[in-house]
């Protein structure tokens, strides 16, 4: 056994997915950093390993109870590990968002500042002092009755239950009530109760028609059902229920998600009349600090909440004083990590993922915790370059406070700063999982085998080339949207374009909802994204189709050059186990043919349906073909155990005996795209699918392996290669938010020459991007900013990546320019 003043982190043994026996020994009270190329097992390392095992010991330590479930969820696959402390995890994943968390909520500054009204806030004359709870919409206190707290309320009217009143009800003229059996019910009723169901629905009376639609009346009257197809039915009580109550009743109740949706198709969304979209009681909202309620002050950037607050401590007494300056010292941690724009009532699903983490972050450095392990996945990401070093002060405070901090990491500026590297390689898959490096920064000049190495020690001036010529241009005029306004863009096509600037300038505002939405309503679909590249179980995508958004700009010029448009955004390939890489890209139903055509598959009349895992017959009915058994915790997040019968493997015993040149089904879809790109050499269908991933530097992921697992840069290069394999015609203008996210430098490598690659051919890329070497490497360059919030929406430079670095004005400028001349 090793000291207890041992000072260092001893894993033995790990095997987690492609570990090979790994021992590292990692020093506490540091920034460690932990690199590698994608797949290449740092994940597995930090995550599945380190922070599992903390994680386990934890729950040991609390309930005797969890100690069952940790047997069913499984230890991490190590030998041992000494000298752990307890560990936070800060990943990427995101948890399901709600439209009730909000920053407030997540930063737990919503508390405070309801605190702050409840104690100092200006009472209304015989009013009694309120509670804290009464100033939260999530509180029975504090909602307004209306509309539940949500601040919005679901309206249906004639025009959306009645989309063509030339029908008759019988002829299907309510287009909301459901089909089959019940709507004919519903429609026998209205016939018993004597309205006219043959007549065209505009010729009933206006108050018959409102009866009808509206009513919260249900009369019971006895039916008596027309004879059909010779069956005698007999006469039954049938209820009515109007329209509206029945569209209501499904969207707030139905388990159904298909019918939820069927149903929002039939409402509009509005701001609640009672309390404006505030979701407050009117009681709350007479209560003021500073002469502002708190939904003013919730709704304001943090920098200006901050100002308010200031000017309403001064002679608001000794309570103001203290619970202000704790919420000014807490604001100053969020605004400290680039994040003053965002404001406290701002829905937890609009951030984006480098945005969460931030914020969860700045709630952290408040905590006071010391003697802690934070692992933080890629802090870095969607981070522009100037506040990458805000965000190094802040990692650095934490290790000052007596923590240690492991973070995994591709952003170079990041790995300098560390006081101790750990590079995990040489390769993705099962060509990694080694511990190259183990030890400081500057001794892994010597490791030839790292993948890393060149990148953090001989800086490569981007290779001279160039700047293409643009065929054409798309001008955007008078573009007003969030805080983007009354700005004129133009893009060139034919070309690589970087959009770039620090969060919240309006990068993803300018390019992911303006300039895709404008393409998408020219192209008369929905945003590709919604259709091509989207999970069917999404269920935020239902809102925005039935009502596309108004593009956000004036007028537009130079549309009719572009006749594709296709974006490629973070968002997973699928919510659930049962979505994966082979599904998604639709080599699954060329393996499932193949399996099919089999001579044993034949002889037992197996169809190609037998060979998936979703649906009955072929699969393990244990699992339902997921391969796991979902194990809910209380008051912890539920966990995945592999499932028992099946052992992970998703089918039943007799569909395993099926081989296809000497493998089962479960085997191909353990195989890795790399094994399975020699496996399906002579297939040129499977080619295809598996030369595109192979080509965006996903060789290392295994067929199967389910959506959950994919990181958002895993699922955003799925997308291109499903993109990549089709064959294109016409002029597409590819959209891509971030594509370096989570990437290695040698990988950024690869995924660049693919985009250049679909410039060569005459398409057009235009990306979102904080990567200064990819913006080097482009035709032209849109800079926004120049800070984030109200202070930016602006385009502060525009033009070669030479013109942008020699610009005035915006935060991108010098760090381009280093990115193009060869220096440190």
């Amino acid at each position: 056994m090793h000291s207890p003043h041992d000072p260092y982190v001893r894993v033995r043994g790990a095997q987690e997915h492609n570990l090979r026996s790994v021992d590292v020994d990692i020093p506490r009270d540091a920034l460690v950093v932990f690199t590698g190329v994608s797949g290449s097992g740092k994940s597995s390392l930090a995550f599945g390993t380190i922070y599992a095992e903390a994680q386990r010991r934890y729950f040991e330590s609390v309930a005797p109870y969890a100690r069952r479930l940790i047997h069913q969820v499984g230890a991490p696959k190590v030998g041992e590990i000494t000298g752990l402390p307890p560990a936070v995890s800060l990943e990427q994943r995101r948890s399901s968002p709600s439209s009730r968390s909000s920053v407030g909520t997540v930063t737990t500054l919503s508390n405070s500042l309801r605190m702050l009204f409840s104690r100092a806030g200006v009472h209304p004359e015989g009013a009694e002092q309120l509670d804290s709870d009464s100033f939260s919409p999530n509180t029975a206190a504090g909602a307004c009755p209306e509309c539940h707290g949500l601040g919005r309320v679901h309206r249906t009217s004639e025009e959306l239950l009645v989309p063509d009143p030339s029908l008759s009800v019988r002829e299907g003229a309510i287009a909301a009530w459901p089909g089959a059996w019940q709507g004919k019910n519903l429609r026998d009723v209205l016939d018993a109760l004597g309205y006219g169901i043959d007549r065209p629905w505009r010729e009933l009376e206006q108050k018959d028609r409102d009866w009808i639609l509206f009513t919260d009346e249900q009369p019971v009257v006895t039916v008596h059902p027309v004879r059909d197809a010779g069956r005698i039915q007999r006469p039954y009580q049938g209820t009515y229920m109007s329209a509206r109550r029945y569209v209501l009743h499904t969207f707030a109740d139905s388990k159904s998600q298909t019918l939820r949706t069927r149903a929002e198709r039939f409402l509009a969304s509005a701001p609640c009349p009672s309390c404006g979209g505030s979701r407050l009681r009117p009681e709350a909202l007479a209560v003021t600090f500073a002469g502002r309620t708190i939904a003013d002050l919730a709704g304001l950037p943090l920098t200006s909440l901050a100002e308010v607050l200031e000017s309403g401590s001064v002679g608001g007494g000794e309570t103001a004083r203290v619970l202000t300056a704790d919420l000014l010292a807490r604001i100053a941690t969020v605004t400290e990590l680039g994040l003053g724009y965002l404001s406290l009532d701002r829905t937890t699903p609009t951030l984006s993922n480098g945005e969460l983490q931030r914020l969860r972050l700045a709630t952290q450095l408040r905590s006071g915790l010391f003697g802690v392990v934070y692992v933080l996945d890629e802090p870095s990401a969607g981070l522009h370059p100037a506040d990458t070093e805000a965000l190094l002060v802040v990692l650095e405070r934490l290790k000052a406070a007596g923590n240690s901090v492991f973070v995994v990491e591709h952003h170079l500026d990041v790995v300098r700063s560390a006081d101790w590297l750990v590079d995990v390689g040489p390769h993705a898959g099962e060509h990694g999982g080694l511990v190259l490096h183990s030890g400081p920064v500057a001794d892994l000049a010597g490791v030839e085998a790292s993948a890393t190495r060149r990148f953090l020690f001989h800086r490569q001036a981007v290779p001279e080339r160039e700047v293409r010529t643009p065929s054409g241009w798309l001008g955007l005029k008078g573009v007003d949207r969030h805080n983007v306004r009354g700005v004129d863009a133009r893009f060139p096509l034919g070309v690589f374009t970087a959009v770039t600037g620090v969060s919240g300038s309006g990068k993803s505002t300018l390019v992911g909802q303006v300039l895709a939405g404008v393409l998408a309503e020219h192209l008369g679909s929905q945003p590709p994204d919604s259709s091509e590249i989207m999970d069917t179980t999404d269920t935020t995508a239902s809102t925005e189709s039935a009502s596309p958004a108004p593009p956000g700009c004036v007028s537009v010029e130079g549309l009719a050059a572009v006749q594709r448009l296709v974006q490629v955004d973070q968002r997973p390939i699928g919510r659930t186990p049962r979505s994966n890489l082979a599904t998604y890209t639709g080599l699954f139903d060329v393996v499932r043919k193949l399996f099919a055509a089999t001579d044993e598959a034949r002889a037992r009349g197996y169809k190609a349906g037998r060979f998936s895992f979703n649906v009955a017959g072929g699969r393990c009915e244990t699992c339902q073909g997921e391969g796991f058994v979902s194990v809910e915790l209380l008051f912890l997040p539920s966990t995945y155990a592999p499932c028992p019968d099946c052992d992970g493997d998703r089918y039943n015993p007799a569909t395993l005996e099926v081989r296809y040149e000497g493998l089962n089904i479960a085997e191909v879809l353990g195989l890795t795209v790399e094994a399975a790109a020699d496996f399906f050499a002579g297939v040129p269908a499977a080619v295809r699918s598996l030369r595109a991933l192979l080509d965006v530097g996903l060789g290392y992921l295994r067929l199967g392996q389910p959506a959950t697992e994919l990181s958002g840069g895993e699922a955003q290069r799925i997308k291109l290669a499903t993109e990549l394999q089709r064959l294109r015609r016409g002029h597409t203008l590819y959209v891509l938010d971030e594509p370096t996210t989570g990437l290695h430098p040698a990988d950024v490598e690869v995924l660049m020459r693919q985009l250049h690659g679909l410039v060569e051919a005459g398409h057009s890329v235009v990306v979102v991007e904080h990567d200064m070497d990819v913006v080097a490497g482009a035709d032209w360059v849109i800079d926004l900013g120049p800070g984030g919030g109200d202070e930016g929406g602006r385009i502060v430079a525009a033009g070669s990546p030479a013109d942008v670095a020699g610009a005035d004005g915006g935060p991108t400028a010098p760090y381009l320019a280093r990115a193009l001349g060869s220096g440190q």
